[in-house]
């Protein structure tokens, strides 16, 4: 038979939602703060209370000291009664003891009410956050609760949600209990929970609804390339198919539309184009501004504009291509990432005979075109008395467009190439130090120092750049007149510009390396990652150092004394200082070379600032002790390491 208890617990899971471990936590937490409430326990003291999950019943634990002699019968217990809890314990250990008092399941229930709720309510609020904040980008339904001027409240079933205002479709009115679908934009938290803002007009809805709809989207037959989208006009899908045989655009619109249609509902009677992508930029451009029909479209990349793309379509077709306030237009160019100018006919053909007339470079080619400009002349001269034109002669126009405006951008390409080829070429004359060098470092005078500062121009090299590139672009500074010109170039030229040293640090070459640790008469220890990178580049070199070190380190003939075929006795040093005598001579034999190119003498107790040099990165200091042992009757070496100067050395045998 449950008790009312666990009928009570029970009750408060399934209200709240929450595990049952979150809810005991909690009702035992309202259990100490209750009892220390009820007898003004210190916060220091160590309180712990359980609750029997049968009967219910309360149970406090108190730390107490185990006297002999009770003063505070809350901070102390004495020796007997403690030894009943525990046999073992002594005077003065602690001790959790069983301190609930009498009634306190009544006393605690009515002043740990407020505590539950407050840790219930906390607890629901995180819980609700964490639910939401994995949601972020996902489509939700929702009911709405309550319609203000401001925002729209929707309930999400255990949370609400707000869609402001601007994430509303324009033109949409909502009604209380209505059923709506909405996207997840945001969700965070706040005092009073957890604030989820929704929207209805933001391009990833268009993309939720498609997935759920379209199944070729979810199961990868179909892939959403992009959306540009302004909610409660029109919007435009680029749509590729990953899988032969697979029609994208008609897996997105269904049969007879009933796809899109669904969606164009719940959008609020949003036009929705669903065009397929290409990866031909002219193509897709031409694909993106449907249902206008285009006759051409010709790129300009140029570094300084961006990507633009120049539309030529039919007279008929113009305002069809360029939509309603230009929307059509806009969404295109989003859809692409290309900036869209949109020409008519008449008008691209206008301006390729002014093109072929002013500019000297189309003079070749205005010869060629003579008979075909004479006919286009003629069919704009009909167009500008109003006068009907046949299909034939708006061929003939599409023709010439197409050539000249084909010519003009192979042209453009060209040029830009020498530009760039002969940029490069001046930038090579320039000396390096020219880029770093401040106009204001160069003896200019304030006036043509302040034009050149209003033009953007901030370095002395790039101002010889653009002298070389094009002088007539300084020139055309609001000011600036020839003497300035003659001032730049003049002062320019007889500027000294510092020479970019690049200092480089000393390494430690392989050889002294082997060197260093034949005299030590050990085995090679390690060594660091920076000296290890100098061994490997040498390659060949450091193969061939250990047999030359050999011959150097072996003592000479005359100074010990001894015939040719015999070798001479090994020193056994009885103490340290007689070791540092011993190798005192062979450590002057070494020499380590400076940035300089000088040769500087350096000792033993000086190598570990050496290998300090090639360390900087790690700050690991080394050093190496020689001591004889007499059982084995060999040299070992001990290393002494530290990272920092304030640490002690560590000992260790490589």
């Amino acid at each position: 038979m449950k008790t009312e208890f666990s009928l009570a617990f029970n009750e408060i899971m399934e209200r709240s939602g929450l595990s049952r471990d979150t809810v005991m936590e909690a009702l035992e937490a309202a259990m100490v703060s209750a009892f220390r409430r009820s007898v003004n326990a210190s916060s220091a003291q160590g309180i712990e209370a359980h609750i029997d999950d049968a009967t219910g019943e309360p149970r406090v634990f108190v730390e107490k000291e185990v006297v002999e002699s009770v003063e505070n019968s809350l901070t102390e217990v004495p020796l007997e009664a403690a030894r009943e809890v525990d046999a073992e314990v002594e005077v003065g250990s602690v001790l959790l003891i069983d301190s609930t008092p009498p009634n306190f399941g009544r006393v605690a229930a009515q002043t740990a009410k407020q505590v539950i709720l407050q840790r219930l309510r906390e607890a629901e609020r995180d819980a609700q956050y964490e639910e939401y904040v994995e949601r972020e980008g996902d489509m939700v339904h929702g009911t709405v609760h309550s319609v203000t001027s401001q925002a729209v409240t929707i309930g999400l079933g255990r949370a609400e949600a707000i869609l402001p205002r601007n994430q509303q479709i324009p033109g949409e009115h909502f009604r209380v209990r209505d059923r709506v679908r909405v996207y997840v934009l945001e969700v965070r938290k706040s005092s009073r929970g957890p604030v989820i803002v929704v929207s209805r007009s933001h391009p990833h809805m268009l993309r939720r609804l498609l997935e759920m709809e379209v199944p070729e989207i979810n199961q990868g037959l179909v892939e959403i390339k992009s959306i540009a989208r302004e909610a409660g006009k029109r919007a435009k899908v680029a749509v590729a198919a990953m899988r032969d045989n697979v029609d994208p655009v008609g897996a997105c619109v269904g049969l007879r539309g009933v796809r899109i249609q669904s969606i164009v509902r719940d959008l609020n009677d949003e036009k929705i184009d669903v065009i397929e992508w290409n990866p031909d930029p002219p193509a897709f451009i031409a694909k993106a501004l449907s249902p206008a029909r285009v006759s051409g479209v010709y790129l300009d990349e140029e570094p300084d504009r961006g990507k633009t793309a120049v539309v030529v379509v039919p007279e008929d077709q113009l305002s069809l291509a360029i939509g309603r306030a230009g929307v059509n237009a806009r969404l295109a160019a989003k859809l692409t990432g290309w900036r869209i100018d949109i020409k008519s006919l008449p008008e691209a053909a206008a301006e390729s005979l002014r093109i072929l007339k002013s500019d000297d470079l189309f003079s070749e080619l205005a010869k060629e075109e003579a008979e075909t400009i004479e006919l286009v002349e003629a069919t704009l001269t009909k167009k500008a008395e109003n006068r009907p034109i046949p299909p034939e002669e708006y061929k003939t126009l599409t023709a010439f467009v197409n050539r000249i405006q084909g010519t003009i951008a192979t042209e453009r390409d060209a040029a830009r190439q020498h530009m760039r080829a002969r940029l490069k070429e001046i930038r090579a004359q320039i000396p390096p130090s020219a880029y770093q060098t401040s106009l204001q470092d160069v003896e200019l005078s304030a006036r043509v120092l302040r034009l050149l500062s209003e033009a953007e121009y901030e370095t002395a090299g790039r101002v010889m750049e653009q002298l070389e590139l094009d002088e007539d672009k300084i020139l055309a500074l609001q000011g600036f007149g020839p003497k300035g010109l003659v001032e730049l170039r003049k002062t320019l030229k007889n500027f000294e510009f510092p020479e970019i040293v690049v200092e480089e640090e000393p390494e430690l070459e392989a050889g002294e390396l082997a060197e260093i640790e034949e005299i030590e008469g050990a085995e090679p220890a390690e060594v660091s990652e920076d000296v290890a990178e100098v061994v490997e580049a040498e390659g060949a070199e450091a193969e061939a150092a250990p047999a030359e070190q050999v011959k150097e380190s072996e003592p000479d003939k005359e100074e010990t004394g001894t015939d040719t075929d015999e070798k001479p006795e090994p020193l056994v040093p009885e103490t340290e200082a007689d070791l540092e005598k011993a190798f005192a001579g062979f450590a002057e034999k070494l020499r380590i070379p400076d940035v300089k190119e000088k040769e500087k003498t350096k000792t033993l107790e000086e190598l570990p600032s050496i290998e300090q040099e090639t360390q900087e990165k790690k700050q690991k200091f080394e050093r190496r002790i020689v001591e004889f042992d007499p059982d084995s009757g060999e040299n070992i070496v001990t290393i002494r390491r530290k990272r920092d100067q304030d640490d002690d050395w560590e000992e260790y045998e490589p």
